[in-house]
C-alpha cells in the first residue's frame, strides 16, 4: 500500500489503520510516490488531489502508466463533484472525502487489494491461455470462470473429447474456440455445427457427406463436417437434439474414427478432436430413452460446465463495460460507461439469456445513447424497474421473491431512477419522492451506494463471462 499525502499526520493515520492489512510505504509528494511506485510492488495506492507540486489528477495517469491494473483511491478534504467524475473517468478507483470513515477505508482498501489479487491471477491465466491470441472473447473474473479457464487450459492439452454443458446465451462455441486455439490443433480447422439448426432430412449429409446421386438434388460430391474438420476441431452444438438414429452413427465415428459419406460404400479415416455442448440434461434424456447411454460416455469424456450469468452477478459490471466499448468503437459514438444508478438494476436482473441478452441490451443502450454514459433511462423498462426478476425470468424466479424482496427491489430502482432525473441532486430527489433527506441517504448507505457523482466508466479485469 502506497499513500501519497503532504500531511504527515494523514500519512500516520492511514499506516496505524491498515498496519494489520499490508506493509504501507509513505510520500509527501507526486514525485516521491512516483519514485516508489518505480521501485517497489505497489498493490493499491491512496494518493491525495491537492499535494503541493503536482496535484494528485496530474499524478494519477502517470501511476497508471507504470501499471494500469493498480487500484488508484483519490483522498481530499474539499469535495468536487467534476474532479471526482474527471478522476473516475481516467481510471481511478474510488474518490474518497476526508474525514475518513476507519471501516469504510478498510472495507475499500480490501477490497481495492482482492481485485488487484484477482486480476493478477485472471491476467497470469490469459496469458498462458492467449499464448496463440483467441482468448479475448472471454470476459470476467468471477471464482467460477476462473477456474473454467483453468480447467480449458489443461484439457486444451490434451486430445480428450469434451462436453460442455450450459444454458443458451453462455458463450458454449466461445468456451470450444478458446480449447481449440490453446490445443497443438490450433492451425488446423474448427468447424461448428448446430445441429438443432440443420433439418433432420440434410444433417446426415451435413455431418457424413454425400456422394454424387446419393438423393434427389445430389449433383456432386460434398465433404461431410467430419471431413472439414480433419486435422482439426470438430464443434457439435445441442448434441441433445440429435434423433436416436443418427445418434448410432455418431457414435460409430467416435469408436472407429472413420466415416461412410452418404450413398458411399467406402470408409474414410477422420481425425478430428470431437467437442460437443448442450443445453439439456443428457441424463435425463437417457432416462427417458432420447438420448444413448453409451454416446453420452463417449462425450462426456471431459465435462465443462459455465455458469449462468446469474450465478456471477460481479461479472455483469465487467461485462456492461466490455459491451460499451465494443460497440462504442462499432457505433463510433462517445459512450464511456455505466452509470452508478443503472448498475444495480442489471445486477437485480436475472437474465434468463445470459451473456447473449446483456449484450442486446447494452448494444441497444449505445445505439440509442445520447450522452457518455448509459443511465437508469436509458435501459429498458423491465430492467430499469428491477421487473426482469417477475416477467423476464417466468414464474419460477418470482416465486422465488418474497414480497419483501420484490417491494425492495422496486423500492431501489424507483429512488435511483428519480435520483437520476435529478442529476443526483440528493435533497431535490427526496422532496420528488416526498422523503426526508435523511430517509435516502440512509437507503443509499444501505444498499451500499456511497457516491452521488453523475456515473464512472466500470473498470474491470479482462478475464468471466463471454463476450462476442
Amino acid at each position: 500500500m502506497l499513500v501519497i499525502d503532504d500531511e504527515p499526520g494523514v500519512r500516520e493515520s492511514l499506516a496505524e489503520i491498515l498496519k494489520y492489512e499490508c506493509e504501507v510505504l509513505e510520500a509527501e509528494d507526486g514525485a516521491a510516490g512516483l519514485q516508489i511506485a518505480k521501485s517497489r510492488r505497489v498493490d493499491v495506492v491512496l494518493l491525495d488531489v491537492r499535494l503541493p507540486g503536482e496535484r494528485g489528477p496530474a499524478v494519477l495517469p502517470r501511476i497508471l502508466a507504470l501499471d494500469d491494473s493498480i487500484p488508484v483511491i483519490l483522498m481530499t478534504a474539499v469535495p468536487d463533484v467534476r474532479t471526482a467524475v474527471d478522476c473516475i473517468k481516467a481510471g481511478a478507483y474510488e474518490y474518497l472525502v476526508k474525514p475518513f470513515d476507519v471501516d469504510e477505508i478498510l472495507l475499500l482498501v480490501r477490497q481495492a487489494a482482492q481485485q488487484r489479487v484477482l486480476e493478477r491471477e485472471v491476467c497470469y491465466l490469459r496469458a498462458e491461455l492467449d499464448r496463440t491470441h483467441g482468448f479475448d472473447a472471454l470476459v470476467g473474473r468471477h471464482p467460477s470462470m476462473v477456474r473454467l479457464y483453468e480447467a480449458i487450459a489443461q484439457v486444451a492439452q490434451t486430445h480428450a473429447t469434451v462436453l460442455i454443458t450450459a444454458e443458451s446465451g453462455t458463450g458454449k462455441e466461445l468456451v470450444a474456440r478458446a480449447v481449440h486455439r490453446q490445443s497443438p490443433r490450433r492451425d488446423q480447422p474448427f468447424v461448428a455445427v448446430n445441429l438443432a439448426a440443420i433439418p433432420d432430412a440434410l444433417l446426415e449429409s451435413e455431418l457424413f457427406g454425400h456422394e454424387k446421386g446419393a438423393f434427389t438434388g445430389a449433383h456432386a460430391r460434398k465433404l461431410g463436417r467430419f471431413e472439414l474438420a480433419h486435422g482439426g476441431t470438430l464443434f457439435l452444438d445441442e448434441v441433445g437434439s440429435l434423433r436416436v438414429e443418427l445418434q448410432a452413427k455418431l457414435l460409430r465415428a467416435l469408436q472407429e474414427r472413420e466415416i461412410e459419406r452418404l450413398g458411399g460404400t467406402r470408409t474414410i479415416p477422420v481425425d478430428a478432436r470431437i467437442i460437443a455442448a448442450t443445453n439439456v440434461d443428457l441424463r435425463q434424456r437417457i432416462r427417458a430413452r432420447e438420448f444413448r447411454e453409451d454416446l453420452y460416455y463417449r462425450l462426456n469424456v471431459v465435462p465443462l460446465s459455465v455458469p449462468p450469468l446469474r450465478e456471477r452477478k460481479e461479472d455483469i459490471g465487467v461485462l456492461a463495460d466490455h459491451f460499451v466499448r465494443k460497440y462504442s468503437r462499432e457505433f463510433k459514438k462517445d459512450v464511456r460507461g455505466i452509470s452508478r444508478g443503472a448498475l444495480p438494476a442489471l445486477q437485480a436482473y436475472d437474465w434468463p439469456g445470459n451473456v447473449r441478452e446483456l449484450e442486446n441490451v447494452i448494444e441497444r443502450s449505445v445505439a440509442l445513447a445520447s450522452r457518455p454514459v448509459i443511465r437508469l433511462d436509458d435501459l429498458p423498462l423491465d430492467l430499469a424497474l428491477h421487473d426482469g426478476a417477475t416477467r423476464g425470468a417466468g414464474e419460477a424466479a418470482a416465486a422465488a421473491l418474497t414480497l419483501k424482496e420484490a417491494r425492495d427491489r422496486f423500492e431501489q430502482a424507483y429512488i435511483l431512477r428519480a435520483l437520476e432525473r435529478e442529476n443526483w441532486n440528493q435533497s431535490r430527489a427526496a422532496r420528488s419522492l416526498g422523503v426526508h433527506r435523511n430517509t435516502l441517504l440512509a437507503r443509499l448507505a444501505a444498499w451500499g451506494i456511497r457516491r452521488d457523482d453523475d456515473a464512472e466508466p466500470l473498470q474491470g479485469a479482462a478475464g468471466a463471462g463471454f463476450a462476442g
